[in-house]
């Protein structure tokens, strides 16, 4: 596969199948992505790979903590600005609809929507969970390199026929995870992300996802 086909079908999956994933192929995959690009070589990125038992009592936590404070708690950072608008704004309830649209569930199905969002507690049936978190003191622009190292490991991914999605999601309870995983107060907590291998006859892993046209997002100048 080269980088075009794993950028080209790499997408957020949201029903994996429980076929494991062999420690030797995320390793050389993570060893690959050690050379992802950060400023002044800082590396700032900080990861929790968990499968098996520990995840499992991990999903029970989380679960049960998301069952009594479903609107989260602890958050160390907001998942979105709260002045998103115009095309930002569009292009996030675009996705949100036609990926609650592709497995029938209508608008007023509250219930229906809370329960597929929930689903995300269980890393969609995903057998491993990457967790990424990075020093308090960290900026933008290492937070900026901490999101290339995740596009690289996505990519990686793809190229050994693995999925993923990342889940900033877990960001909710920022606090909640730092203390069930270990992570020292002098860090925060970024997001999750579940690995495995994509349900490729699941009807939510096959609807469109559209980018903006590029003119719209970029300014050519001098050409």
């Amino acid at each position: 596969m080269n980088v075009t086909e794993a950028v080209t079908t790499r997408r957020s999956i949201r029903q994996f199948t429980d076929q494991p994933v062999e420690i030797a192929v995320l390793q050389r995959v993570l060893d690959r992505a050690q050379r992802s690009p950060s400023g002044g070589n800082t590396q700032p990125w900080n990861a929790i790979v968990m499968t098996g038992k520990p995840l499992a009592r991990l999903t029970e936590a989380v679960l049960a903590k998301a069952a009594a404070q479903p609107m989260g708690e602890g958050v160390e950072y907001p998942i979105y600005p709260k002045e998103l608008e115009g095309r930002y704004e569009r292009q996030r309830r675009a996705v949100g609809k036609a990926m609650f649209d592709s497995i029938g569930l209508a608008r007023e199905d509250s219930a229906g929507r809370m329960a597929q969002m929930g689903k995300n507690w269980s890393s969609f049936g995903a057998p491993v969970q990457l967790f990424t978190y990075t020093r308090k003191y960290m900026g933008p622009p290492q937070w900026s390199d901490m999101g290339m190292w995740l596009q690289t490991v996505m990519l990686l991914l793809r190229e050994e026929g693995l999925d993923s999605c990342a889940q900033e999601i877990w960001a909710m309870y920022g606090e909640f995870m730092k203390a069930q995983l270990g992570i020292g107060d002098d860090f925060i907590f970024f997001c999750g992300m579940a690995i495995g291998y994509r349900d490729p006859d699941h009807p939510i892993n096959g609807f469109p996802v559209p980018r903006a046209p590029l003119d719209e997002v970029v300014d050519w100048r001098g050409f």
